[in-house]
């Protein structure tokens, strides 16, 4: 499947949406619907925007972007290349964006949230539509979830006692950007500071004897989380023991995410084996991640929830225990998931939960 035949597949995904709610066109203004439905096409300008500089209006004999005269030259050469999509353009100083989407369309229309007057909110369907990866998006998943681990590995392996927490941040974040992965979240906590926070932004405390690194991170659209820990010295016995209950935990989690598996069962079956491990409260202290793809997390797992899980659907479960934490981004599979971060030169565990074995990254000792 080339790229052309992707966008093909997606764009009859979103058509059949339509047709079954009777809707004239679709727009899709999120910077990672933009990627999803161009097959990793990427029209972030600023980052922390949840809107790109192209909105995609699909209707059912057609697709285009509606940009600016700023943006449109470099989508097209960069970003649309070779693909069947029309761009529309104004000049950037001019508020034309509604003129030249009733241009396009006629009828009622849906857009990917709330962000667009006049149009239904569709944003929850429109996700879902994207949620069973094709074969194209798990190649290029498995690049950058491999990609990942070696920075990370990377990183972990140049920590010197006595750095920053800031300095090793920057560190990860340029190998990151150094192999065209944005960095969307990148947390380093030392020592206590990882006792104390789950989500420890990296501050001017330096290292003396633990590090965590972690990094959520996006490529084509796609993105990925993984979690590494290192040690100086011999392993505190209560650290050992917390890690190996938090790898249990972790391997129950990913085990027991199956085609057809409901969220809540595997919930409560992860919530039964912290109880297991001498742990049963740590789950409330922190979500335990969910399903991801496009995005950081497409929802977060609570006990109560009531969604399926889907082949080829990615999943980053990141179960804590206080002062420790187990996270890669894996594939679901109708066999054992596939750990798409699998972690790169690193000593590992072999966990066992109900007959299975799940690979598990350990602490690492320098």
């Amino acid at each position: 499947m080339d790229r052309l035949e992707e966008v093909a597949v997606k764009l009859e995904r979103v058509r059949r949406l339509m047709a079954e709610e009777e809707l004239g066109a679709v727009v899709l203004g999120g910077a990672t619907n933009f990627s999803w439905i161009t097959a990793g096409g990427d029209d972030v300008i600023v980052l922390a925007a949840e809107q790109g500089a192209g909105s995609v209006v699909i209707t059912p004999d057609g697709q285009y972007v509606i940009t600016d005269n700023i943006e449109a030259g470099r989508l097209a050469d960069e970003e649309l290349a070779g693909l069947d999509f029309t761009i529309v353009q104004d000049e950037w100083h001019k508020e034309s964006f509604v003129t030249l989407l009733d241009s396009l369309v006629s009828g009622d229309v849906g857009a990917d949230g709330n962000w667009l007057p006049g149009a239904a909110d569709y944003g929850s369907e429109i996700a879902r539509l994207r949620w069973s990866l094709l074969p194209p998006e798990v190649e290029r998943f498995r690049r950058l979830g491999q990609d990942v681990s070696r920075c990370l590995t990377e990183t972990a392996r140049e920590v010197q006692v006595g750095q920053s927490e800031i300095e090793i941040g920057a560190l990860l974040t340029g190998k990151l950007k150094a192999l065209d992965i944005a960095p969307n979240v990148i947390l380093i906590a030392s020592d206590e500071r990882i006792e104390k926070y789950r989500h420890p932004l990296p501050k001017a405390k330096h290292v003396e004897r633990y590090v965590m690194l972690v990094a959520s991170v996006r490529r084509f659209g796609l993105q990925a989380s993984a979690t590494r820990l290192v040690h100086f010295g011999e392993l505190p016995a209560e650290l050992r023991r917390k890690h190996d209950a938090c790898t249990l935990v972790d391997a129950c989690f990913n085990l027991e995410t199956r085609p057809g598996a409901r969220v809540s069962t595997i919930f409560d079956r992860a919530v039964r084996m912290y109880a297991a491990t001498g742990f049963a409260d740590e789950w409330r202290l922190h979500h335990q991640g969910g399903a991801c793809g496009y995005a950081g997390r497409d929802y977060k797992a609570t006990p109560d929830m009531d969604e399926v899980v889907l082949e080829n659907q990615a999943f980053a479960w990141n179960p804590s225990i206080t002062g420790t934490k187990s996270e890669d981004t894996v594939l679901v599979t109708s066999g054992a998931p596939e750990l798409l971060t699998a972690a790169v030169d690193w000593p590992m565990l072999q966990v066992e939960y109900k007959g299975q074995t799940l690979p598990r990254a350990d602490i690492l000792v320098r």
